[in-house]
């Protein structure tokens, strides 16, 4: 279950990638759901709290296929990139306790987040001769207020660059593994991607891991 959290978005469609890319003509499914209202715990700890007010339940799916992006107006996945400090393991997860799942999220996370997702989109940028300047939009999972504001200033973003975002936190929630899901329909839902343009996803999750994609339309 861990392995999964948050940046299993990230890695379903990696491994969904490399099926279409190894059968160009095949067409696969992924999908993301979480049950976070399973691990509703109560007790006095920070990371309790702040775990039950922003996890909440969702669902996505991706249809992924060979198809031109300049065609289907779907982004085409490039690359991705992984950075893990394992050190870092036990601030993001879950943890049974008195019979139940409880969310594990530290409060350090706010500080962590910034500087691993900066390692692993720096490094994907890198290898695809890429800068920031380049990016137009910043599909980032929103662990939180105090994460996504850290994540934002990490990268020197604007709010207008960052508002797909907070739209879904603010009106859904962290729901762990989809949310990043629910930030890429926002864009290419009103965000008015055009042919070319470019796009970062990234989601912070256990292992402790950033994950990044590379996308284009």
């Amino acid at each position: 279950m861990n392995a999964r959290y948050l940046r299993g978005a990230l890695s379903g469609l990696q491994r969904v990638f490399d099926f279409v890319l190894a059968q160009p003509r095949r067409t696969a499914l992924m999908l993301a759901v979480e049950i976070c209202s399973a691990c509703y715990f109560v007790d006095s700890t920070m990371d309790t709290v702040i775990g039950n007010a922003i996890c909440a339940d969702g669902a996505a799916a991706f249809v992924i296929n060979g198809e031109s992006p300049r065609t289907s107006f779907q982004p085409a996945v490039l690359d991705f990139e992984s950075f893990v400090d394992t050190e870092q393991s036990d601030k993001v997860g879950f943890e049974h306790r008195d019979g139940k799942l409880r969310v594990v999220l530290a409060n350090v996370v706010h500080d962590l987040a910034g500087p691993m997702i900066e390692r692993a989109v720096d490094a994907l940028l890198d290898h695809s001769g890429l800068c920031r300047t380049d990016i137009r939009f910043w599909i980032m999972h929103p662990g939180g207020r105090n994460v996504i504001d850290t994540v934002q200033k990490q990268f020197g973003c604007t709010d207008e660059q960052f508002r797909f975002s907070r739209n879904v936190m603010r009106n859904f929630g962290n729901m762990s593994s989809p949310t990043v899901m629910f930030i890429a329909d926002e864009v290419v839902g009103s965000g008015d991607p055009q042919p070319g343009d470019l796009a970062i996803m990234a989601a912070l999750g256990t292992g402790m891991a950033a994950e990044a994609a590379l996308l284009q339309w």
